[in-house]
């Protein structure tokens, strides 16, 4: 079937698609509408943690969907008491608040801090509503989270910001420090930067940074919507610096393909009262099912070493590849990786790799200057060789 036999003007464009409709999906694979098979390191932007349709998401919307799908927010149902007793049991966390997408998480975050902030109050009597981010941060596309992130232009796009968002450097206490004021309430961080470009913060700062918001009674919030649910081989990335955060805020991965999110939070901040958060779909019985099917898998004995292991193999492949192809190096946590191309051809590799046949691949470029690689959780290591060789040939019909 043609492309041309989709009409497509019915969606708003608010990105550039290929010509291309995916009609299949199964593990690391998807297929498009004339039948051709791509190799996915996308995955959703890492939504996919299990790859493409899994059978435990199967199961659990068709199992649920025949018992409760949505009795409102305002009702306790049981797949969202036993994700949230789930989560809480494997984390730092005492609370949990369910949402669609970790911007709605994220926002979600944000106003717990705010509210925390009106009642406890700095030495003059005044809210604390300052929450410290970080240049080249990504937190979401509602305007209060564009405000909060760091991305290079998003602070003219939609103007005026949101106001109470200073911006520090990733690793560099010190600009944290510079930028403390009476009003700051917390200081909020992907613990990997994604959309920055794969930029991990050190085990160092993550511990300085808990060292400092202690210290002046701030409140240290970590985004894990892309690191979160075992991404970076612990099931989540503030585990890796042995920190215990204020809030937490988790997306993508969590719901694996379905929209589901969630905000954790430890007992001593659960500040909300009734009617201060809610929304029509949050924490309804069919995406929790789904999430407690995901975290049932994450769980299960040996599969967070598989991901660390899988990484490890996955960070030395892309250094073999740099090496051969004069490239710079690579950088990530776990199956959350980064290639430095050190040069601005990132787009036309993801280009030319996916029009590759008969097997098309399909690659991130964040940046035009490296490639990003979220891979399901469950990649092979065939499936990350195949990835490399393909990857190589693209290479080098760039002349590279």
């Amino acid at each position: 079937m043609e492309f041309s036999e989709y009409d497509t003007n019915a969606l708003l464009t608010i990105t550039n698609r290929p010509p291309l409709v995916f009609t299949e999906g199964d593990g690391m694979w998807l297929t498009d509408h004339n039948g051709k098979r791509y190799l996915d390191y996308l995955q959703g932007w890492a939504v996919n943690c299990l790859g493409h349709s899994p059978q435990c998401v199967q199961d659990a919307l068709a199992v649920q969907a025949k018992k409760l799908i949505n009795p409102s927010p305002a009702f306790y149902n049981e797949p969202s008491i036993r994700l949230a007793s789930m989560l809480v049991e494997n984390s730092c966390f005492d609370r949990v608040f369910f949402a669609n997408s970790g911007a709605e998480a994220n926002e979600g975050a944000i106003k717990l801090a705010r509210k925390w902030g009106k009642l406890n109050k700095n030495s003059k009597g005044e809210n604390r509503y300052e929450i410290i981010t970080f240049d080249h941060s990504f937190h979401g596309r509602t305007l209060a989270t564009m405000s909060a992130s760091g991305k290079t232009g998003w602070d003219t796009i939609f103007a005026p910001q949101v106001p109470g968002f200073p911006k520090a450097t990733l690793n560099d206490l010190g600009s944290v420090e510079s930028l403390l004021t009476d009003r700051t309430v917390a200081v909020m961080l992907e613990p990997v930067q994604g959309e920055g470009g794969v930029i991990p913060a050190t085990r160092e700062f993550m511990k300085g940074l808990r060292e400092l918001t202690q210290k002046h009674g701030l409140l240290l919030i970590v985004d894990e919507v892309q690191t979160g649910m075992g991404r970076t081989g612990e099931l989540f990335a503030y585990q890796l610096s042995d920190t215990t955060p204020d809030i937490m805020t988790l997306g993508k991965g969590i719901g694996a393909g379905v929209p589901l999110a969630a905000m954790l939070c430890r007992e001593e901040i659960a500040c909300f009262e009734p009617g201060d958060q809610g929304g029509t779909y949050n924490g309804n019985p069919l995406m929790t099912a789904v999430g407690a099917a995901v975290l049932d898998e994450l769980l299960k004995p040996g599969f967070m070493k598989s991901v660390q292991d899988k990484g490890a193999y996955l960070s030395a492949e892309l250094l073999n590849l740099s090496d051969r192809h004069g490239l710079q190096g690579e950088r990530g946590e776990g199956l959350l990786r980064a290639l430095k191309l050190g040069k601005e051809i990132g787009p036309q590799i993801v280009e030319l790799a996916r029009e590759m046949g008969p097997v098309g691949l399909l690659l991130n470029s964040p940046r035009t200057d490296l490639l990003r690689f979220m891979p399901a959780l469950n990649v092979t290591t065939e499936e990350i060789d195949q990835m490399i060789s393909m990857l190589s040939e693209t290479l080098r019909k760039l002349g590279h």
